[in-house]
């Protein structure tokens, strides 16, 4: 594309339109500061983003680029001979001349103004040409002589000039057919014919299939518009992999993945491919500790180390690290922890004891008194359940959660059917993280699942399955008011005022946060090349969960949950989610 006029284009059609920025902004989601620059030609769009403000402004997508140059996805010849070359088959199998270029049209009219262009025509001509056999038919019954040339010839014709526009368009990009009636000629009969083959060939509905997303604040995307935005989001940020999930009604309503597994090789990424959930862990053991506690086998209240028959750091470690207290012998405040108290990772446990100078675990702060986040919690409270079941994580949590929904590619740790359909992590600049496949179960941070997987489990969060009513109550009640300035790093040390506004909290596994739409429940996913983020609003019965496997991930979110569902309420800056394009 030459980027000075789609920026002169733009801005001639935007004030054309009567349009600010920021109107052309709030209509299309494309951000003010990515029309600034587009418009001062300091960007090369993608595709989408021009679909985007094409159809916002109501024109078409060649008014704002050049048709002779419209390549943001290469030319491919194929597609060209195909649309041009499939017509001849209508020699063999009757009206396949008119319909295989027709649905060759429809799947790639809006991947390139080229194909819409040379599709429209074809299918013209084609349309053209058997109405002009039907005519030479009964000219041969009914005109002597003249009838009969006038029937040989049509076909003959028909094909000599399908010949010609095969070479000219594989070799010129460009085609010309004669004699034909401009049937698809605007956008509106486009659409209606698009529609019609649609709704006749599409007997049963899709998840993808609901034309419209219901977002918080009443107002509507349509799930095309949501496509476009994600996959100009991808580019843009250069993310490698995305599975997006929606949920209306307490449904899902839009399911789709994006980009790679496997970046370097081109291996596509989709929902049944297995991905490590990261921090999503802790959503799942949270639920799980629960189901132990409406089970009689835990209270929430009762310090941990009453449990067992002799104190934790005198157990001799069964893993590699994880289970390993003896540096607890000397402290004195760990025995206050309780299993509320890690859910809500308020221990005073660091996250990891890895970030300790020595490296040892301690606890930092008063149990029960401070948000502070932990993995080292809630791999405590495993532990202890370990202990008193006499079974490890993986079997509680495929006994509860994981074989009750279904959830048939997930687990805590790798398995082996895995490796047949996997994500690898990237780092920022496109380089695959190697792939990590001995970790012990843990529940802070070990969960191998897919973006269906985790889809049934949200789903199943929001329909109050596995639970009773009081224990979802329980796990969704604020249990400690958070004024932290970030959620890890130095500034978690520092208090601030900017989430009052959102009441931020924490539940047990779970963060809380209030809205005008009920409360807002979410949680993050971070590890390298794995960065993932879900928020339900289930008094709303709205949702929506991101799963990406790339370092550039998290730059997206901010823009995605506006966009698709009106979430303006998730703390992005606490959770380090800075957008992209931020300078």
């Amino acid at each position: 594309m030459e980027t000075q006029s789609i920026a002169k284009n733009l801005v001639y059609q935007r004030k054309l339109k009567g349009f600010s920025q920021e109107e052309l902004s709030e209509k299309t989601q494309v951000t003010v500061r990515t029309i600034q620059r587009i418009e001062k030609g300091d960007v090369n769009p993608h595709l989408q983003t021009i679909k985007l403000l094409a159809t916002a402004l109501e024109i078409e997508l060649d008014d704002l680029m050049i048709l002779e140059n419209p390549k943001q996805e290469n030319i491919q010849t194929k597609w060209l001979l195909l649309l041009h070359g499939t017509p001849i088959l209508g020699l063999i199998l009757p009206l396949c001349n008119i319909l295989f270029p027709l649905f060759l049209w429809i799947h790639k009219r809006e991947d390139n103004v080229l194909y819409d262009t040379h599709g429209r025509k074809v299918i013209n001509f084609q349309i053209s040409i058997t109405l002009l056999y039907l005519l030479s038919f009964v000219a041969l019954v009914t005109i002597e002589g003249w009838g009969f040339l006038f029937f040989i010839a049509v076909i003959p014709f028909s094909i000599i000039v399908t010949f010609i526009n095969i070479f000219k368009a594989i070799n010129t990009q460009k085609c010309y057919y004669p004699l034909s009636i401009p049937f698809i000629k605007t956008n509106a009969i486009a659409k209606m014919i698009v529609v019609l083959v649609g709704s006749v060939t599409m007997l049963t509905p899709s998840k993808t299939d609901a034309q419209t997303i219901k977002r918080l604040d009443g107002s509507s995307i349509s799930t095309d518009s949501l496509t476009n935005k994600i996959n100009q989001l991808v580019n843009d940020a250069k993310i490698q992999g995305i599975a997006v999930t929606v949920f209306n009604n307490n449904k899902v309503v839009y399911e789709k993945s994006f980009g790679y597994k496997d970046y370097e090789k081109k291996l596509p990424f989709n929902e049944t491919t297995n991905i490590y959930g990261a921090s999503f862990s802790k959503a799942v053991f949270g639920v799980l500790v629960m189901k132990l506690v409406e089970q009689g086998i835990i209270d929430l209240d009762t310090p941990l180390e009453s449990y067992l028959p002799k104190k934790i750091h005198e157990y001799k470690p069964l893993t590699r690290w994880h289970d390993d207290y003896s540096a607890l012998k000397k402290d004195s405040l760990y025995p206050q922890i309780t299993a509320r108290m890690c859910l809500s990772h308020t221990t005073g446990f660091p996250n990891y004891r890895w970030f300790e100078s020595d490296q040892q675990l301690r606890v930092l702060t008063k149990p029960g008194t401070r948000f502070s986040y932990s993995g080292e919690g809630l791999i405590y409270l495993q532990v202890i359940l370990e202990k008193i079941t006499g079974k490890n994580l993986e079997e509680l949590a495929q006994e509860f959660v994981f074989k009750p929904l279904q959830m048939n590619r997930s687990s805590y740790k790798w398995q082996q059917k895995f490796a047949l359909d996997f994500a690898y992590g990237h780092n920022t600049i496109g380089e695959k993280y190697e792939k990590d496949i001995d970790n012990e179960p843990r529940g802070a941070g070990t969960l191998e699942t897919t973006a269906l997987d985790f889809g049934q489990f949200l789903k199943a969060v929001l329909d109050h399955k596995i639970l009773s009513k009081k224990s979802w109550n329980e796990l969704f009640k604020n249990q400690i008011n958070i004024k932290s300035k970030r959620q890890v790093g130095a500034l978690s040390l520092e208090d601030g005022t900017q989430n009052d506004g959102i009441q931020l909290g924490y539940g047990l596994g779970w963060g809380i946060l209030q809205t005008p739409y009920g409360f807002g429940t979410f949680k993050e996913g971070h590890g390298d090349g794995f960065q993932h983020y879900f928020i339900l609003f289930p008094k709303a019965k709205t949702g929506i969960m991101i799963m990406t496997n790339s370092d550039n991930g998290e730059g997206v979110f901010k823009e995605l949950l506006e966009v698709a569902i009106k979430d303006i309420y998730t703390p992005y800056e606490w959770q380090n989610y800075f957008p992209y394009n931020r300078k």
